[in-house]
C-alpha cells in the first residue's frame, strides 16, 4: 500500500508511517486487497484527508468501519455516492437533520468524516479491525486534539466516545450521544441536535458554521 495522503495530513503524521505497526499494517492491507474484494477503492483509502486538509478541520464525526457492500464505501464515515441508497444509519441522519446531506459538501466544509479503521473486506463488517489502523486514527484524533483549537468532536454511540475520550473538553466541544443506528438511534440519537449545537460551538468561538 502507497501512503498518497494530503500534505498536511503527511506533514502532521510523518511519524507514524515510520512505525513498525505501520508497515504491517500496509503489508496486511497489501495483501487484502489482493486476495479479494475490499473497500473503499485502493486511491480512496485516505479520501476524508484530501477532502478535508488538517488546518481546516472544524468538526470531527468519528464512524467505525467503511461500508462493506459494493459502490458504498469512498473513504468518508457515513458517506454514500448520490446514486446508492443510503443505509440506515444515514437515513437516520437525515432524519434527525430534516433532509437528506451532502457528506461531500460537509467534508470539504471542515467536517473530518473519520472512520477509526478505514478498509474492510466485502460482506465481512469488522474485517480489517485489530490490525493498526486504530492506533492510526487515534493519533489523528491525538494531533487535532493537542495541535488545534476550539474543534467540535461529534462522537455516536460507545465506540466513538472511547476513542474521543482524549479529547481535552476545556479546549474542545464534545457533543455525544447514542448511535444513529436503527439499534440505538431511539435511544438518544434522535433530538440531540448536533449538527445545531456544533454551530452554536462554532459561530461562539468566531468560526463560521457548516450549512449542513
Amino acid at each position: 500500500m502507497k501512503v498518497i495522503i494530503e500534505e498536511s495530513w503527511h506533514r502532521e503524521l510523518a511519524g507514524e508511517f515510520e512505525e513498525p505497526y505501520f508497515a504491517e499494517l500496509a503489508e496486511f492491507v497489501r495483501g487484502a486487497y489482493r486476495g479479494g474484494p475490499c473497500y473503499p477503492p485502493p486511491g480512496l483509502i485516505f479520501n476524508a484527508f484530501a477532502q478535508t486538509p488538517f488546518d481546516a478541520v472544524k468538526v470531527v464525526i468519528l464512524g467505525q468501519d467503511p461500508y462493506h457492500e459494493p459502490g458504498q464505501a469512498q473513504g468518508l464515515a457515513f458517506y454514500v455516492p448520490p446514486e446508492v441508497t443510503p443505509p440506515p444509519s444515514l437515513r437516520n441522519i437525515a432524519k434527525e437533520l430534516g433532509h437528506m446531506p451532502d457528506l461531500m459538501s460537509w467534508a470539504r466544509q471542515g467536517v473530518l468524516l473519520l472512520n477509526a479503521t478505514l478498509t474492510v473486506a466485502a460482506h465481512q463488517a469488522g474485517s480489517h479491525q485489530g490490525r493498526g489502523w486504530e492506533r492510526f486514527t487515534d493519533a489523528v484524533v491525538r494531533a487535532l486534539a493537542e495541535r488545534r483549537e476550539h474543534l467540535v468532536f461529534i462522537l455516536w454511540g460507545s465506540y466513538a466516545q472511547r476513542k474521543g475520550a482524549i479529547v481535552d473538553r476545556s479546549r474542545h466541544c464534545v457533543i455525544a450521544s447514542a448511535h444513529p443506528s436503527p439499534l440505538s438511534a431511539s435511544r438518544g440519537f434522535f433530538g440531540s441536535r448536533p449538527f445545531a449545537r456544533a454551530n452554536e460551538y462554532l459561530a461562539a468561538h468566531s468560526i463560521a458554521p457548516v450549512e449542513w
